[in-house]
């Protein structure tokens, strides 16, 4: 398998009206280490190459730099980790917040979105992990939502096993509702004072007390509000409980369609349920995300791509392709094509298969080795080879064709693939008109940039809790809980309070 460090670039094209932002985007790298000695996937554990991709972004005018993230990886594959850990694959993952802190450092205007999961991190703690990094990156600062789906993550942080999928959902709910208390509600705009006498005026700070099914919170938020207090929102669920979930909270929406159809059906689908929700559908965002393989000919590029494949782990690919569906793919012989009737799993595997076969011009059958080759260079994503012309034609038929409003870019080659896009494939979609030729605010926010104002839209879910609107939605204690005590109310103990 070749080199994957969960990060993508977000070539993101922002359609907005108020602002008349052209496309841009965002990269996604990814965290693995490859076969190929040229590769710098053992300098991922330095902040060197964290620093060097988040400068490689803003040259190009990248909106922001995506980080997926995984707990543990994924064991589905022969019931073990060792097809991972052997390819370099989803292990070995560093925490994205520290890592985008050292990059947000180097750099004044691409943004940055990290994964965190509502299922196993405690809301209060999250709320102050992004706050600060909204602080120290000047309100560059997003989260990619995720709820988690594997067991070993569950397994790894205290559980027997996986809460189920729409119950994971539904404690997101009122996880999204504590945390736009702390990051809207608890301070308001003008609580910051820093006069002589003053630092933080206490009577415009509240405290939030939420007592619900799922969690606990009771206290001020930690943190004073930041740049854009509530960090731009991403989420990627495509279930019906996650399209309703993105409808109601997403600003952008990161995609893994393999078909320009299917993606332009996917993004009419969570627009109309953002019009449901009453939201303006023209305020979501989407990003497929898309692997090219770019060269200065098409022959350079495809001499790339024959390189590449030579590199790639065809069971480290499968491993990958079984972490994600929960479908042991070993149990499947390497050169016999899938059949629905003769293997537990293979009616799932050909549902997705039979999703990806638009996208591809060769007929050969599907086989678990076809796969696995498929999956170590890009997965099931489209994957474009060819010139900067030819991959920006490609760009472009899907910005025409599927109402996206940019591209999740993820790598092939590291280094390469990243410095191609920069350098290749960019000015190809500048001259086009498809891209922006600078940020639309630099040194902006990443809500400014994405959606043309610092804070979340009035008719999005979130708005409702801003400083100073419906007290009742600081606080959903019942009446027969018991009272909070102020700080006369304090019971004293040998003349001391606790």
């Amino acid at each position: 398998m070749l080199p994957r460090d969960s990060v993508h670039v977000v070539l993101y094209g922002l359609r907005a009206v108020e602002v008349h932002i052209r496309h841009c985007f965002t990269i996604r790298p990814l965290l693995t280490a490859s076969r190929s000695a040229e590769d710098n996937g053992k300098s991922k554990d330095r902040i060197k190459y964290w620093t060097w991709l988040a400068q490689l972004a803003e040259r190009g005018k990248i909106s922001a730099i995506f980080i997926a993230d995984w707990y543990v990886g994924f064991d589905v594959y022969g019931g073990s980790l060792d097809a991972c850990l052997k390819a370099g694959h989803q292990v070995a993952h560093l925490d994205p917040v520290p890592l985008i802190a050292a990059m947000a450092a180097v750099t004044s205007s691409v943004s940055f979105a990290p994964t965190i999961s509502t299922t196993y991190v405690k809301p209060y703690i999250l709320a102050r992990q992004l706050s600060t990094l909204d602080h120290v990156t000047e309100g560059r600062c997003g989260w990619n939502i995720v709820t988690s789906h594997t067991n070993s993550s569950a397994q790894a942080l205290g559980f027997d096993e996986i809460i189920a999928h729409d119950e994971r959902y539904a404690m997101a709910e009122e996880y999204m509702d504590i945390v736009y208390k702390l990051w809207e509600s608890s301070w308001a705009d003008d609580s910051v004072v820093w006069a002589e006498d003053l630092a933080y005026d206490p009577e415009k700070i509240k405290r939030i007390e939420h007592k619900g099914k799922y969690f606990s919170v009771m206290g001020r938020s930690q943190v004073h509000p930041s740049p854009q207090r509530t960090p731009v929102l991403f989420q990627a669920g495509t279930s019906k409980s996650g399209t309703a979930f993105a409808a109601r909270h997403a600003e952008a929406i990161f995609m893994n369609p393999s078909t320009a159809k299917l993606c332009k059906s996917q993004i009419a689908a969570a627009r109309a349920e953002a019009t449901s929700q009453g939201r303006d559908p023209a305020t979501l965002k989407f990003f497929p995300c898309i692997v090219p393989i770019i060269g200065r000919t098409e022959a350079e590029a495809k001499a790339k791509q024959a390189k590449a494949k030579g590199h790639g782990d065809m069971i480290g690919g499968l491993a990958q392709f079984a972490g994600y569906t929960g479908i042991d793919m070993s149990l499947f012989p390497l050169d016999e094509p899938f059949s629905a009737s003769s293997f537990k799993g293979g009616a799932a595997i050909q549902a997705v298969l039979s999703s990806f076969e638009a996208s591809v011009e060769d007929s050969a059958p599907w086989t678990p080795r076809r796969l696995g080759e498929r999956m170590a260079l890009g997965g099931l994503h489209p994957s474009p080879v060819g010139s900067a012309e030819q991959v920006a034609d490609f760009f472009e038929h899907w910005i025409n064709e599927t109402d996206c409003d940019g591209s999740n870019v993820a790598y092939v080659s590291n280094p390469g693939s990243f410095e191609d896009v920069v350098d290749l494939l960019v000015p190809e979609l500048q001259k086009r008109g498809i891209m922006w030729q600078d940020y639309a605010k630099p040194e902006g926010t990443f809500r400014e940039n994405l959606l043309g104002h610092p804070r979340l839209a009035e008719d999005h879910y979130g708005s409702k809790f801003k400083y100073g609107r419906d007290p009742s939605l600081v606080s959903n204690l019942s009446k027969d809980t018991e009272p909070t005590l102020s700080a006369k109310e304090v019971p004293l103990v040998n003349g001391k309070s606790h």
